[in-house]
């Protein structure tokens, strides 16, 4: 039986480590992580850069995941897929907080389509928002997937920015801010960004190769979301985080 190619096995590896990595990855950050040489480093991160397969930050020179990659991984996951690893995770998380819970994907850059939504456990009258459109730059599911998209620090800086509120985000600039904020800490929050007297706390959704797909969100009052500092509540972030890397992981295990 033939051997492996070890250049693709080292292309390979590059592109697991931008995807596992919650921000960009500079040359010489990739060559040590993977015990390559420099210029071996250099020279797969070029070509790959070349096929679209990584992104290059204008200002930091630093490597992401690249947008004709994103695209190839998001044709292999079809929304009911996602839909389907989510429901369980969904119900549980809207048990232990108190809070309805959406599950979303990126449509374009501007909007997060809604493919699931689990009733706030209460009997409240409540209209189910499956197949809504929201604005990614003002709620939370948008702002964790944009986090991590290839290119959308341009689109931020390049489109008009729609008020929803007093509070919503309409710099091009700071919403940047925030999206870096959120790959730090892991989750996006919007607070009366959409809706007043309205937050949200949303985590990244990850397929098998690590790729950003979707996102997990709780929404409530701004009140049982957030402290007196309009800050969200740790408690509550921690269980978006906890349900995203439980749906990520079922994505994975069905992928197997």
């Amino acid at each position: 039986m033939p051997g492996t190619v070890q250049s693709i096995e080292r292309a390979a590896a590059v592109l697991r480590l931008l995807a596992q990595s919650t921000r960009p990855l500079g040359v010489v950050e990739i060559a040590n992580a993977l015990s390559l040489p420099k210029g071996t480093a250099h020279g797969i991160i070029r070509t790959l850069h070349t096929v679209g397969f990584v992104d290059q930050d204008d200002r930091s020179g630093r490597y992401q995941l690249g947008s004709q990659l994103v695209r190839l991984g998001g044709h292999q996951l079809d929304r009911n897929e996602l839909r389907s690893c989510a429901m369980n995770w969904a119900d549980t998380l809207a048990s232990r907080t108190g809070e309805s819970v959406r599950i979303g994907v990126l449509d374009q850059p501007s909007e997060v389509a809604i493919v699931h939504h689990v009733f706030r456990p209460d009997d409240s009258i409540q209209v189910m928002e499956t197949g809504r459109f929201l604005p990614s730059h003002a709620c939370a599911l948008g702002k964790a997937i944009l986090a991590h998209t290839p290119g959308s620090a341009a689109w931020c800086k390049g489109s008009t920015l729609e008020a929803f509120t007093a509070r919503t985000v309409t710099d091009g600039r700071a919403l940047v801010g925030q999206l870096s904020t959120v790959r730090e800490r892991g989750y996006a929050s919007d607070v009366e960004e959409l809706t007043n007297r309205e937050a949200s706390i949303a985590a990244p959704i990850r397929d098998h190769g690590g790729v950003v797909v979707g996102a997990v969100a709780i929404t409530g009052s701004m009140k049982a979301l957030c402290d007196t500092g309009r800050n969200p509540r740790p408690r509550l972030a921690a269980r978006v985080i906890e349900a995203a890397r439980a749906i990520t992981g079922e994505l994975a295990t069905r992928r197997e």
